[in-house]
């Protein structure tokens, strides 16, 4: 392994850095979407009971089924679903929907969204579940959720009623919530819907609990959520100018806590951090040597354009290393990545991006392998074995 220093922009970084944000959540975490940074991580490994924020795995799947289309075993967002007496018999946040009656798909998914209901949720529930019920639909939940790669996540029900077994970690409410916002685009803007009056059933119970989509922070998504054992909740998502935050917090004491909680990430995560440009594609950064080739070196190259997310006050200046083994064995192909760029800014993980060949290397011939071998050989007599490499 060959470790180059590289300085990749001008001088230091270390005069200015970005403190953490002092949350008061009790768990929590913030990712730049853009970059896949993680700016904010309290114990967002910890499966903890999500309350009504579980409902974006219900989405999910309703937004899967609809895609895979009634055919198929899906739905279709005209269909009308029947309302058991198990679906209406839930309490909480409700459609107010009535045992006997059918309700359109679009009109389901849009009362799991607003008005959080947890009676639209057994609708979706027991029209996909594999026997017919909430809870082997439930099983199916935890079964995608596994797919997906949210691996502190199960369910037992399909809308968040506080039940034994049903926990999700902030990190995979996050993952969720931009599988949601890159998967289903056609869907993720009804996440932004403040009102929602279905049938002017109960006219107080048509406003969305999302206390962000009003701030004017950029603010499109995605679900509250709260229980006594939960606290209150929220996972949310606000895009400002190019760039895309999904933030999730969990345990706050208060509505009023949540929402100010909610406002001040989003506001600290945008103003904190910004986004510098760090090399343009073809940019060379060193050299690799090359084994045997019609070449002794070819260059290590940015494959495309790169931008990086650091501290906003920050001076113009990173410092990092190109990492690669070598040498680099011939023929190689212009576009092959042979390295990394690898560098840390105080205060954000590890940053790892790939670099490639800045052009073709043949397999050298006769002369060229000679003169590598003979090198070789010359290096190891004057050095002794344990020294040549």
């Amino acid at each position: 392994m060959i470790r180059l220093a590289a300085a990749l922009l001008a001088l230091s970084l270390s005069a200015t850095t970005t403190a953490a944000f002092d949350t008061q959540a009790t768990s929590a975490f913030v990712v730049d979407q853009t970059t896949g940074t993680v700016l904010l991580n309290k114990k967002a490994d910890d499966p903890l009971p999500p309350a009504s924020m579980s409902k974006l795995m219900t989405l999910y799947m309703a937004f899967e089924a609809i895609r895979r289309g009634k055919a198929d075993g899906g739905l279709d967002l005209n269909e009308e679903l029947p309302v058991s007496e198990h679906a209406q018999s839930y309490g909480g946040s409700s459609m107010f929907l009535r045992s006997g009656e059918r309700v359109s798909v679009e009109d389901l998914i849009r009362g799991i969204i607003v008005l959080s209901g947890n009676d639209a949720c057994v609708v979706i529930a027991e029209a996909l579940s594999p026997d017919g019920t909430e809870y082997g639909f439930a099983r199916l939940m935890t079964q995608r959720a596994q797919q997906l790669g949210m691996t502190n996540s199960t369910f037992s029900n399909a809308s968040g009623w506080p039940q034994p077994g049903h926990l999700m970690s902030m990190r995979d409410l996050a993952l969720l919530a931009n599988r949601l916002i890159t998967d289903f685009p056609e869907f993720y803007p009804l996440f932004a819907e403040t009102e929602f009056e279905f049938d002017n059933r109960v006219p107080s119970n048509k406003r969305n609990r999302n206390p962000v989509l009003t701030m004017g922070i950029g603010a499109d998504g995605l679900k509250t959520g709260h229980t006594e054992e939960a606290g209150y909740g929220l996972t949310g998502s606000a895009k400002q100018g190019d760039r895309r935050v999904i933030f999730v917090i969990s345990g706050l004491d208060t509505v009023q806590a949540r929402a100010q909680e909610s406002q001040a990430i989003v506001n600290w995560a945008f103003r904190q951090f910004a986004m510098r440009p760090l090399a343009t594609a073809g940019e060379q950064f060193a050299q690799a040597n090359v084994w045997m080739g019609s070449e002794p070196t070819v260059g290590l190259v940015a494959a495309e354009d790169i931008s990086i997310l650091m501290p906003a006050l920050a001076a113009n200046e990173i410092e990092g290393e190109v990492v690669y083994t070598g040498p680099v064995n011939a023929p190689i192909k212009a576009g092959d990545q042979l390295a990394e760029l690898v560098f840390t800014l105080e205060g954000l993980p590890e940053t790892r991006l790939p670099l490639v060949a800045d052009r073709d290397i043949a397999a050298g011939g006769f002369v060229s392998r000679v003169s590598t071998a003979a090198l070789v050989l010359f290096k190891k007599l004057v050095q002794g074995p344990e020294e040549a490499t």
